[in-house]
């Protein structure tokens, strides 16, 4: 497999509501590539939805989707939305790392506290303050698996254009 094709992917990672799969999609359709949405995917290839695997434990639903960064992984010049805690099992980095680029799209807490309805998702249930707690844990993992890092800290078309400037730029 040449670096080329090895490194075909782009994997967006940040905290849920942050905008990987908004920004995902509009990046796929602008590069004319395949989009995937790993939560969709893990949700169609376990014939479960993420709320019951998380009614089993975060360890089942942590276990599917590792499962669901192999399958994805092995996919070539996609654009993929990870879950925002994909960072949590350093396997899903290394899988992604394999065949892809990896970018963190940073939203503040504050900006995704202010427009991310929290009771449909699982980790976020418990109300706005586990936004802040799991920026908090999980920052430094997505710094660390990053090959570079947007700030969506402007208007959705500000942003979009960043991630285009750098897919362009880095020839990713």
């Amino acid at each position: 497999m040449t670096e080329e094709k090895k490194k075909s992917n782009i994997i967006l990672i940040g905290m849920p509501g942050c905008g990987k799969s908004s920004f995902g999609r509009r990046l796929a359709e602008a590069l004319g590539r395949p989009f995937r949405d790993a939560d969709d995917v893990l949700v169609e290839r376990e014939h479960r939805t993420i709320k019951d695997l998380f009614d089993e434990g975060e360890d089942a639903f942590r276990d599917a989707e590792i499962r669901t960064s192999h399958y994805l992984s092995g996919g070539n010049g996609l654009v993929i939305a990870c879950g925002g805690g994909v960072v949590e099992r350093e396997e899903n980095i290394r899988l992604y790392r394999e065949t892809g680029t990896i970018i963190f799209l940073d939203r503040s807490p504050e900006a995704i506290m202010g427009d991310v309805e929290t009771g449909g998702r699982p980790l976020l249930k418990e109300g706005k303050q586990r936004v802040l707690d799991l920026y908090s844990r999980r920052i430094g993992k997505y710094r660390a698996a990053a090959d570079y890092t947007v700030k969506n800290d402007g208007t959705e078309e500000q942003v979009q254009e960043k991630l285009l400037r750098l897919v362009k730029e880095e020839k990713l």
